[in-house]
């Protein structure tokens, strides 16, 4: 019998010539489209020819007859347009099927914060799985992306969040491409710049210096009435800490007899832990709160709970603020107003970036210890020295002498949070 048999290639085909000597399957309807059987028969590869050329499409059944039919004329094209370019496909056919998995894979990945896992989560099934989904991964360029996603969206949305939907569609591809998932990066030479070259200006700041003496008016009369809520925002004004490091603070993580604040890697954006030097102020302020939780009848682990004794959640700061703020600023207008603040009065820059914990490189991370220790005490202190002088005073000042604070040990928070059954760490 001959080695290559020409018949109508199919699934069923391929089955009944298993058992034969036919090395290779050559279709009728196009010629250039071949299978070939492996060994142990039960498993073949795809095929197209092209001259004296054979190129490897894919394997079989990874790939059945009918999924390699619907993209061989996105291969032929490609061939066509680029002889050198590689051709074969992996087990996923779709821009959709590789969203997918990169979705889940990001679900799952406990490096990543929940935030950035829900905003990721909500790109891909609100903007790139729905006009993206059925798009060959053969078929991938830039006018697609272009008519399909770039053009329709900056129509709708605001360029800096188009960003982060390209970003996050490349990076699904990149990803894809390091773990071998897929044959071709069709992504790879695509940048956000092929489809805007507006700059994205960062939004200016609703909160300037002249306006924190209402600031902190605002928020000594919040406190009387709702502590938890003027805390939040005090805390964020007083270091410059982002909203989701401050909420999920706990008893535990102060030391008032080593003046230190420790925020946990796990609760900062950069996975970098940050510790934050306590002045006299915010002891003063740490004991009215705790006296005003306690009085409260609440004596638990958190600085912020919510009614479930868990922390504060992502919505449930972003509530607080809206409340606040009322729509004349946001939570990250406090960050922005603490570091113009710094570079007003001379703090120095590298010690305003390890405060607000910026992305910092590995020689900078190296710095001297003491120094940046000490620079940042000494910067807080000018910062809360400015703060009094406008109003800051009469919200952390008490009866008490701050020498007679002790230390807010996670022992001492966790007995006196025993009686309450939902606090846990």
């Amino acid at each position: 019998m001959s080695k290559t048999l020409t018949v109508t290639l199919s699934d069923a085909e391929i089955r009944r010539h298993a058992e034969s000597e036919v090395r290779d399957l050559r279709d009728t309807r196009q010629p250039a489209f071949r299978f070939r059987y492996k060994q142990d028969r039960a498993r073949g590869s795809w095929y197209l020819v092209h001259g004296s050329k054979w190129s490897k499409i894919a394997n079989y059944p990874d790939l059945n007859t009918k999924a390699v039919l619907s993209v061989l004329p996105a291969v032929r094209a490609r061939i066509a347009g680029e002889p050198g370019a590689a051709v074969s496909v992996g087990t996923w056919l779709t821009t959709g099927q590789l969203l997918k998995w990169f979705d889940e894979r990001m679900s799952k990945d406990r490096n990543l914060s929940d935030k950035r896992k829900s905003t990721a989560h909500s790109a891909m099934t609100k903007h790139l799985i729905p006009r993206l989904g059925d798009l060959p991964l053969a078929e991938v360029s830039k006018s697609e992306i272009d008519q399909r996603l770039m053009w329709p969206l900056q129509a709708e949305l605001s360029l800096e969040y188009l960003r982060l939907i390209f970003r996050l569609l490349a990076l699904a591809f990149k990803q894809a491409a390091r773990l071998n998932m897929i044959t071709t990066n069709g992504m790879a030479a695509i940048r956000f710049s092929d489809f805007s070259k507006a700059k994205i200006k960062p939004k200016p700041a609703r909160l300037r210096d002249v306006q924190v003496e209402g600031l902190l008016s605002q928020l000594e009369e919040h406190f009387a009435q709702v502590p938890a809520e003027a805390m939040l925002a005090l805390m964020m004004l007083s270091h410059g800490t982002r909203v989701s490091e401050t909420r999920l603070a706990a008893w535990r993580d102060f030391s008032l007899e080593e003046r230190q604040w420790h925020i946990p890697a796990k609760n900062t954006k950069t996975r970098t832990e940050l510790n934050l030097p306590l002045t006299a102020q915010v002891c003063g302020l740490l004991q009215r709160y705790r006296s005003a939780q306690v009085a409260s009848g609440y004596s638990g682990l958190y600085l912020f709970p919510a009614k479930s004794g868990k922390p504060l959640s992502d919505s449930q700061a972003f509530a607080v603020f809206t409340r606040l703020g009322r729509g004349e600023w946001t939570s990250h207008d406090l960050r922005k107003v603490a570091r113009t603040a710094w570079v007003d009065l001379g703090i120095d820059f590298l010690i305003g970036e390890l405060l607000l914990n910026h992305a910092m490189g590995r020689n900078v991370q190296t710095y001297i210890h003491s120094w940046v220790e000490t620079g940042k005490r000494e910067a807080l202190e000018k910062w809360h020295q400015w703060l009094d002088g406008r109003g800051f005073t009469s919200i952390h000042t008490i009866a008490e002498p701050l020498r007679e604070v002790s230390c807010f040990s996670a022992e001492a928070a966790i007995g006196a949070g025993s009686s309450h059954s939902n606090d846990k760490p």
